[in-house]
């Protein structure tokens, strides 16, 4: 996906680091993503998130709080209300770009930032939260046994996920201030909850306060088997899609116009897993997934490439016999269409050639009050099947470097 890094000025001016994930094809919708306690922009979590967002035409925004990651300023002098106020300039610095975003995505503190700023936010549509504490000052758990010394001293150093911060009694303080009750209760904005009942750092009962606190349209989905950081790959990816599938219920994505000479548009894959054969399949609105069997390396997420050849062959099919049908005014209750693909050699077509061809065979069965006659003549049908007209004959792949 293409990318513009940039910076703009935080809650106290100091610059922030920014990255845009913006989508191979079309723009249609903007997102705001605010990450975890001392992460970054970059966790693995947040980058699956924004790719399968931007696969769909939304352009995420992902940026570092003050004092982490690439940022500016000292995170010892930061706290949750700086922490809502960076995000209110993220959402301002792309008001500004003429992306005003439509869809908040918060992890773990993060989410209770979106929490805290989206009432403020009149563009915002939708809200998602992912590990969100109920109560911010949950997170004093991380450095529980430090707070005597940070009461004590006003500011003492902590380890947190094996790296130094410094945190403040003001942070402590802020920190404790910050209920969110009030302003769950007065989102005016859909909300989905995603949470991992096993969460060893924030308890699943913190997504049930922030369900219960919000009013419809809401929506709580576990994220079962995933750690805090959704650090497993395969956790990462059922977020995003979840949140993605979600997020077109309630945001405007315009249906993007089809390119001159493609009347229906451009379809667009893109590698997913590098590591494996995961293919993220985009055309227009519509998403899927190609891939293979475990057998063969792959993760088995979605149909096999020629399982996309077979599917497009049998809903054809079945298109183009209820098409008849229904211009002929036959009682045509159901069809569907089962198809078997595989190779043959080719004197098993009748070819002197030794060479190997590809092989569908359709079985097609018909629902509905019709005669023999009918029967045959749907069967007829079944055969002018753009597709099927596509398959048996010769047919030209032009092949050109972007």
């Amino acid at each position: 996906m293409p990318t513009e890094r940039f910076t703009f000025p935080g809650h106290d001016g100091q610059q922030l680091a920014a990255r845009l994930d913006l989508p191979d094809g079309p723009y249609l919708s903007t997102a705001l993503f605010a990450h975890c306690f001392t992460c970054s922009k970059d966790i693995p979590a947040a980058r699956r998130i924004a790719a399968r967002l931007s696969s769909m035409g939304i352009a995420v925004l992902r940026f570092d709080f003050t004092g982490l990651g690439h940022s500016e300023g000292e995170f010892e002098n930061t706290n949750f209300t700086s922490n809502v106020q960076d995000l209110m300039a993220a959402n301002a610095e792309l008001v500004l770009r003429g992306m005003c975003p439509s869809l908040l995505v918060g992890h773990s503190l993060g989410g209770a930032a979106v929490l805290k700023a989206a009432p403020e936010m009149k563009n915002i549509k939708a809200a998602v939260t992912l590990g969100a504490p109920f109560d911010p000052e949950h997170v004093t758990k991380n450095f529980a046994d430090s707070l005597p010394q940070i009461i004590r001293d006003g500011v003492a150093e902590v380890s947190l996920g094996g790296r130094p911060f410094r945190i403040s009694n003001d942070f402590l303080k802020d920190i404790a201030k910050g209920k969110l009750t009030p302003a769950i209760a007065g989102l005016n904005a859909a909300l989905l909850v995603l949470h991992a009942p096993r969460d060893a750092t924030v308890s699943i009962d913190n997504a049930s306060e922030i369900f219960l606190a919000a009013k419809h349209p809401k929506s709580f989905i576990t994220l079962d088997g995933a750690d805090h950081l959704l650090s497993r790959a395969a956790d990462a990816e059922y977020a995003a899609d979840v949140i993605a599938t979600w997020a077109k219920r309630y945001i405007d994505l315009p249906r993007a116009a089809a390119p001159i000479g493609a009347p229906e548009g451009v379809l667009r894959v893109s590698e997913a897993d590098p590591k494996g054969f995961l293919q993220d399949v985009q055309s227009g609105p519509h998403h899927l997934l190609a891939d293979e069997p475990a057998a063969y390396g792959g993760t088995n997420k979605g149909l096999t490439p020629y399982g996309f050849l077979s599917a497009g062959l049998g809903a054809c099919t079945s298109m183009t016999i209820r098409m008849y049908a229904r211009r002929k005014g036959w009682p045509l209750a159901s069809v569907s269409v089962d198809v078997t693909h595989d190779k043959v050699h080719a004197q098993d077509a009748g070819n002197e050639t030794k060479t190997k061809i590809d092989s569908f065979v359709r079985t097609i069965s018909l629902q509905g009050d019709l005669d023999d006659s009918q029967r045959a003549r749907l069967l007829e049908i079944a055969d002018r099947c753009p597709v099927h007209q596509s398959l048996e004959r010769s047919n030209q792949i032009e092949t050109k470097l972007a």
